[in-house]
């Protein structure tokens, strides 16, 4: 019989609409009220924004938007409610990026995903996640602390001590990247000790199949959770092993990447996540990777959405003839024409020089046009190719690299 965190994850769609009817206009309300939203947000009626379709029409947060406000505002940028002594932490990212933290109330969610690991009352968690500047050492401390667990903050490094850690403390779950429970296993192995760990919650890096075996293999129930240090938990994987679902207090859109719009169901585009959480409401943020919508209810009985998992990064830059086309550009130039369903720009090479082609949908056109744009906004001339709807690629990519580096 599956048990579930509560009674969100179990909700009708008709249930959950009528949440979010609630629950988004307040957030976009209080989004609003900050200083960081007051221009983008200036002409936006809270009350109107009810559904992720709505949504939709808002700008999207990019992370180097976050950091030019926080640059200008320090340390939050104004998109934080409360001030920085207000927070129970504060927490330096690579950037660096600033991000506010609580301890009450599962802050991050991460407790959700821990549970789905089956992790619980009578567990002791050996968080070997980063305790230093980063938030997601205490993201998991958090989480465990919402379901019970007790936890042992091991952090990073000192795998002798670690494994010595769990061997006497009686471990009986790790949290972590997927790699370095196996170092501390492996350590255990060389010094005699048996560890009594018998589920991982990971993130942070890929978790391939192979070591998912290993750790099965070893008696070690391991699933992945998916999150960032801005959002907290995003998605996480369950017993049904099909894909991950969303978190109960995010909403995800996959979009074109270097644009807003989202991609049509099942294809691939960039995460772009908005929070619930009322103490740092993040609107539309951009988050960078790639993933697509899983149809479908996952057979273990969440009604959320589920999503792929990671599929590489949305940042797409590359530089052809010694210029840097960027997916921004891409959408510019799609903007352009209203005819033109979507772009793709293929970089190549003959001999020893660059090429670019750029691969139009549309229904026909004319190319000579299309090559005058494309030499206006991406500030390089190369070959149209103008192909029919539905013909390129459903895979996310608008910049596709096809140059060998062997």
């Amino acid at each position: 019989m599956t048990t579930y965190f509560d009674t969100l994850e179990t909700r009708s769609a008709d249930e959950r609409a009528a949440d979010l009817a609630t629950a988004l206009p307040q957030q976009i309300a209080r989004a609003k009220a900050l200083p960081g939203y007051a221009q983008t947000f200036a002409d936006v009626d809270p009350a109107s924004i009810t559904d992720v379709a709505a949504l939709a029409t808002l700008p999207v947060l990019r992370k180097s938007d976050l950091g030019k406000a926080q640059a200008a505002h320090p340390p939050f940028g104004g998109f934080t409610v409360k001030p920085p002594a207000g927070n129970a932490h504060v927490f330096q990212s690579p950037g660096p990026i600033y991000e506010p933290g609580g301890i009450g109330a599962d802050w991050w969610r991460a407790g959700r995903a821990m549970f789905a690991v089956g992790i619980g009352a009578g567990d002791i968690v050996q968080n070997c996640f980063s305790y230093h500047l980063t938030p997601a050492g205490m993201m998991f401390e958090n989480g465990a602390r919402a379901i019970g667990a007790a936890v042992l903050p091991a952090g990073t490094g000192q795998t002798e001590l670690q494994a010595r850690a769990a061997h006497d403390i009686g471990v009986t779950a790790y949290a972590g990247t997927p790699d370095y429970l196996k170092v501390i296993l492996d350590k255990a192995g060389e010094m005699g000790l048996a560890l009594k760990i018998t589920k991982a919650a990971v993130g942070g890096g890929a978790l391939f199949p192979s070591l998912r075996q290993e750790y099965a293999d070893r008696g070690i129930l391991c699933r992945q959770s998916y999150g960032t240090a801005d959002l907290g938990s995003v998605a996480y994987e369950t017993k049904a092993m099909e894909g991950m679902i969303v978190d109960e207090g995010v909403i995800v859109e996959i979009v074109t990447p270097g644009t807003g719009t989202p991609v049509a169901p099942g294809e691939v585009g960039e995460v772009v996540v908005t929070t619930l959480n009322p103490d740092y409401p993040l609107i539309r943020f951009a988050t960078g990777d790639m993933s697509a919508v899983l149809e479908g209810e996952s057979p273990c009985g969440r009604t959320n959405m589920r999503i792929k998992g990671w599929m590489g990064r949305a940042d797409q830059t590359t530089k052809i003839k010694g210029m840097f086309v960027r997916p921004e550009q891409v959408a510019a130039l799609v903007g352009k024409h209203t005819e033109i369903v979507k772009a793709r720009v293929v970089a190549g090479r003959d001999g020893e020089m660059d090429t670019m082609t750029v691969r139009i949908e549309a229904d026909g056109g004319d190319a000579d046009a299309y090559g005058r744009t494309v030499a206006d906004v991406l500030k390089l001339k190369g070959r149209i190719e103008v192909v029919s709807p539905g013909s390129l690629p459903k895979d996310g990519l608008v910049i596709e690299d096809a140059r060998s580096y062997d």
